[in-house]
């Protein structure tokens, strides 16, 4: 064990409707089988993190919405989170000093068994490898798909998720990969991830696969009518508590079209048998070590900062990825 620490942390909680505050807790001194943590930078997860800001996770998934380390319950107080790279303080002295990420919510420090935690590789910056539980997700959905040598692929909804998800289709030889999304400014990001990015209007038609990751109605529409006789539609979105309007006419049946969800809770059937959800986070991690992600991290708020940045930042439809960083008085 390394000599004592400040036993007090400070948490984010998510405390009512788009309201947020800081509170304090203590961390317990790690029994044997146990690190504590001092974080380095944590990542917002968009898409899950803005429903849950919202009050908007229906009382059904409740129970299977909750995130490791939870604290409190929904919809509100509830500390959550899961994308934290940090630093271990104590533990056992092997591996004092260690750069891990571990799935906690937004906090100074805190203590938990040291199986949950997975080393950083040296080759993968802090500010990249915040972006391990997206990269997994990413990666869960190209198993669940099963991209072939080839395909002609289309991505719609250039988030995180979507320009992840393009961006692995695109290391698979001879793929034609394709973001679409309505935002413009979007080409610059997904061009740097080596992938073609395309309007609406210009998006291909008979696809191989498409994955759906925009969040609305309207994306998953424009999803479906870009699949090819046959093809696979994956939906990557999660709407919460809202209603979604899914076009099945048109060519859906003549065209004998497939639309499945993926979700990062269950690793794909594919590879269930023989993948542990520890081994498939460790493969996202070294994975974070392209610089071209660097793209996709540009924008953080000091943790201090957070009640009153949340609102915007969670407001922004179809915006990137967002680091937290630490360096504040509550160190």
């Amino acid at each position: 064990m390394s000599a004592a620490r400040n036993p007090i942390a400070h948490a984010l909680w998510t405390v009512g409707v788009s309201q947020a505050e800081i509170r304090e807790e203590r961390v317990p001194t790690p029994a044997p089988g146990e690190v504590t943590i001092r974080t380095l930078e944590s990542g917002i997860s968009r898409g899950t993190e803005a429903l849950v800001f919202a009050g908007r996770v229906p009382q059904s998934e409740w129970g299977r919405m909750r995130c490791p380390f939870q604290a409190g319950d929904f919809p509100f107080p509830v500390k959550y989170g899961y994308a934290a790279v940090g630093m271990i303080e104590d533990g056992p002295p092997e591996r004092l000093g260690q750069r891990v990420f571990c799935l906690h919510p937004h906090q100074t420090r805190f203590t938990v068994p040291a199986a949950a935690v997975i080393p950083v590789p040296d080759a993968v910056p802090t500010r990249r490898a915040v972006l391990a539980a997206q990269i997994e997700t990413a990666l869960n959905a190209s198993w669940d798909a099963a991209p072939r040598i080839g395909d002609r692929i289309a991505v719609v909804g250039g988030g995180a998720i979507g320009c992840l998800t393009a961006w692995l289709c695109a290391r698979l030889p001879g793929t034609e990969v394709t973001l679409i999304d309505l935002d413009p400014s979007r080409a610059t990001v997904v061009t740097a991830l080596g992938v073609a990015f395309a309007s609406e209007a210009a998006a291909p038609r008979d696809c191989d696969l498409v994955f759906h990751a925009s969040g609305t109605a309207e994306g998953l529409g424009l999803a479906i009518s870009l699949a090819g006789f046959e093809a696979e539609i994956i939906e990557l979105s999660w709407y919460g508590d809202a209603a979604v309007t899914v076009p099945l006419g048109g060519a859906f049946h003549s065209q004998r079209l497939s639309l499945r969800a993926s979700q990062v809770g269950a690793i794909a059937p594919a590879r269930r048998a023989r993948w542990s959800h520890a081994r498939r986070l460790s493969l996202a991690l070294s994975l974070a070590a392209d610089p071209r992600l660097d793209v996709l991290v540009a924008a953080s708020t000091p943790f201090d900062h957070l009640p009153e940045a949340l609102p915007a930042i969670l407001g922004r439809p179809g915006a990137l990825f967002h680091r937290v960083t630490y360096e504040t008085e509550y160190r």
